[in-house]
């Protein structure tokens, strides 16, 4: 077939500008092959280039702590954690093909990310991820949230690793434009990790796994666009995964990385070929001639524009130590797999791509990467127009319900309260035999064999807080991470993100992104957890809107002691219960004002970074010192919510509480308020002392709100609910609606 006259319309319909397409003609000092063409337009799409973001990304904390590289350097970030040990972990989207084909989508989102964790030499330990869908009473919402769930589930249990945590939510913003944020933690020897560099002249590169298709071709550009009644249409062009072939990938590359036969190793995601021969040429300052005749293709007649834009799963670029060649040969098929030489580094700055005796592409690396010569935009802002009128909001003008029950069952049965069993329930959880606190507590806990030691993870962000106060809203996000990492027994290291935005290129979008950067920024400073890397998502728009702006966070804590593993359910009868921190009645951007008064109104919460960290020391060193039996952070729903959390989240033993909760002018306000920096612990009566002494030692804020024990939750005398009825409506509400039953 012939390949198409590249022309200036041809390339805007690729998604490059007209600036960009003149930036392309003065690099090449010529019009640009058909494949050419094609590579620029992935590699520059914002999915790849991060044009519209890096700028402001640059201004987050992106080195320090416990770091041993820098964001951005490495396919995840590393983190030393002491014996010789470090972690990988990073989180990465898979939103537009989710919305297309929820369960492809998802199960692709997993092994891509999964990739990125074993080609740093690390063995994935665990999985994690945040959903966020349309409201449950629509079927189309039902279809995706059922279909994403099981393409989690079935590709995570089939390759071999737990998911352990997560978050979803369900909001109308959604409704078209789902989000799947997948992310994943590995365990690495400090000296044997690897990197996606490709240098030395005449060193080998291999293509190792699955035959390329014409699957993913142009994902990278679908990603970096609204979504359409067109993008239905682009199903058929879906990656589809493959969990066994990725299990054996995995193997094998941790094989040839520990017996030092590499020089670098890079994942085919995004832009397949195209990506990781130009990154990795460009990381090690080299070039690359590469032979795509020696592609193991699975389909007949792909051109090379299609071979090197295929986004084909279970692929990766090897860049072998020359004269090892046939050693890594053995081990690949040894584990059944396929490998093929298909080029060697040189000492140029071009990579030449080869075909049928063609020259199809030559291209200097530099100039198609991040961080080299791709496009770098700092868009216009503007504050969008509804932040100071939804602040003009007259909280007092809401009518107090009649009867407060009742209006907490409505609260604490919300799809976005209620337990997310009936998803967790497909997800194995305890494979691998590292678990120790699964789905359900504040964040989850995973053994790291051979140690004393744990890693605490967590995945957070309220974006309604984000889309009321995007600053503030971002800085709870990252606050709200540690505070459940801390109330685990963990320290609090460093994060990763998905940063979920609409169209950057409108004003108020930008303004949303660059003030969700900016409070980032700040949190992450103050808690000394700088940011390892991570993943922007922009244009998740439908037709009829934006979603809510979501700058997701991944939390990785460490737990020095095992003893110290802290989970959030009261434990004994006779226990005393303490709420620690400040109320201060506020319920703008609550899931009280959402469930019921149908309103988004007024500010988000406020966050005070000096007493949220008081706060985690406080909790940090009662837990060292053996003094509290529980610890559950106050979130969505309010006081009362997370009361009944610590009555039933751990099924096998229930138990009852009852407290007093001091009003400060109306009970709806003080029962359902979401201030921040307020942890519920449960403490031994005989520890009474010594514990209100560190509290005191901390000049801690608290309260003796009353104690465990009984069947039922006795809250003043507004609340009286035996707590198996909390639990049938807190584990049963989301798999009834799934059932229609409800």
């Amino acid at each position: 077939m012939k390949e198409p006259e590249v022309t200036p319309e041809l390339a805007f319909e690729h998604g490059l500008n007209k600036e960009e397409y003149e930036k392309i003609l003065k690099i090449l000092g010529r019009t640009p092959t058909f494949t050419e063409l094609g590579i620029f337009s992935v590699m520059w799409s914002e999915h790849c280039s991060y044009k519209n973001s890096i700028a402001q990304l640059k201004t987050l904390p992106r080195s320090g702590g416990r770091l041993l590289v820098g964001a951005g350097e490495e396919n995840a970030g590393l983190v030393d954690i002491g014996d010789g040990l470090a972690v990988a972990f990073k989180i990465e989207s898979h939103n537009h093909p989710s919305a297309v084909e929820p369960y492809q989508g998802a199960a692709t989102g997993v092994g891509g990310i999964m990739r990125d964790i074993f080609t740093m030499g690390a063995r994935p330990i665990a999985s994690l991820n945040s959903l966020r869908f349309g409201t449950l009473d629509d079927a189309r919402t039902r279809y995706l949230f059922a279909g994403v769930v099981k393409g989690i589930g079935d590709y995570g249990n089939s390759f071999g690793v737990p998911t352990v945590a997560g978050e979803v939510y369900f909001d109308e913003s959604y409704q078209l434009n789902p989000l799947v944020n997948a992310m994943a933690v590995g365990i690495v020897k400090t000296n044997t990790f690897a990197s996606a560099t490709a240098k030395g002249e005449g060193n080998p590169v291999m293509i190792v796994g699955s035959s390329t298709g014409r699957d993913g071709i142009h994902g990278a550009t679908f990603a970096s666009e609204e979504l359409s009644e067109k993008s239905e249409s682009r199903r058929p062009s879906m990656q589809v995964g493959d969990p066994f072939t990725e299990k054996l990938l995995l193997e094998a590359s941790l094989e040839i990385i520990r017996k030092g036969y590499l020089i670098g190793i890079q994942d085919m995601g995004a832009a397949g070929i195209s990506c990781s021969t130009t990154e990795m040429s460009a990381k090690g300052k080299s070039g690359m001639k590469i032979n795509l005749d020696k592609v193991p293709l699975r389909e007949e007649g792909m051109s090379a524009y299609e071979i090197m834009l295929s986004e084909s799963q279970e692929r990766m670029l090897c860049v072998v130590k020359k004269g090892y060649e046939d050693r890594v040969r053995e081990v690949f098929e040894k584990w059944d797999l396929h490998c093929e030489i298909i080029g060697e580094v040189i000492n140029d700055d071009k990579l030449f791509i080869n075909y049928k005796g063609k020259l199809e592409a030559e291209l200097p690396p530099f100039d198609l990467v991040l961080g080299g010569g791709a496009p770098v935009y700092i868009r216009e802002q503007k504050e969008p127009s509804y932040i100071k009128e939804k602040r003009k909001f007259d909280f007092t003008s809401l009518i107090e319900p009649k009867d407060i029950q009742e209006t907490f069952l409505k609260i604490f049965s919300s799809p976005n309260i209620a337990s997310k069993r009936w998803i967790y329930e497909q997800y194995d959880s305890t494979v691998r035999t590292n678990t120790i606190v699964g789905p359900g507590c504040d964040s989850a806990v995973i053994y790291i064999k051979g140690t004393n030691k744990a890693l605490a993870m967590k995945t957070d962000c309220n974006a309604r807080y984000i889309y009321l106060n995007p600053k503030e809203g971002a800085k709870i996000a990252v606050a709200e991470s540690a505070r459940n990492i801390v109330c685990s027994g963990g320290i609090p290291l460093a994060i990763t993100n998905c940063l979920n935005f609409g169209n950057p290129y409108k004003p108020e979008i930008y303004w949303q992104f660059a003030e969700a950067i900016s409070g980032m920024g700040e949190a992450c400073r103050f808690f000394d957890t700088p940011v390892t890397g991570g993943n922007v998502s922009f244009y998740n728009e439908s037709p009829d809107r934006a979603v809510y702006p979501t700058p997701t966070i991944g939390m990785l804590g460490l737990i020095e002691d095992l003893s110290q593993v802290t989970t959030s359910y009261f434990k004994n009868e006779g226990d005393l219960v303490y709420i620690l921190g400040k109320e201060n009645e506020e319920i703008g951007g609550s899931e009280y004002l959402k469930v019921i008064h149908k309103k988004v109104e007024g500010n988000c919460p406020q966050l005070d970074l000096q007493t949220e960290k008081k706060l985690q020391d406080t909790v940090l060193k009662l837990i060292r010192k053996g003094l509290i039996n529980s610890a559950h952070d106050v979130s969505e729903g309010g006081i009362v919510c997370a009361l009944a959390e610590c009555c039933i989240i751990n099924e096998e033993k229930k138990l009852g509480a009852e407290v007093n909760i001091p009003i400060k002018s109306r009970k709806d306000f003080s029962y359902f308020s979401e201030t921040q920096s307020r942890i519920i612990v449960s403490i031994s009566k005989d520890k009474k002392d010594e514990f209100e002494k560190v509290l005191h030692s901390f000049n801690q804020p608290f309260i003796q709100s009353g104690e465990v024990g009984g069947i039922s939750l006795l809250i003043n005398d507004d609340i009286n609910i035996k707590v198996n009825e909390l639990a049938d409506l807190y584990f049963n509400t989301i798999s009834r609606i799934m059932s229609g039953e409800k």
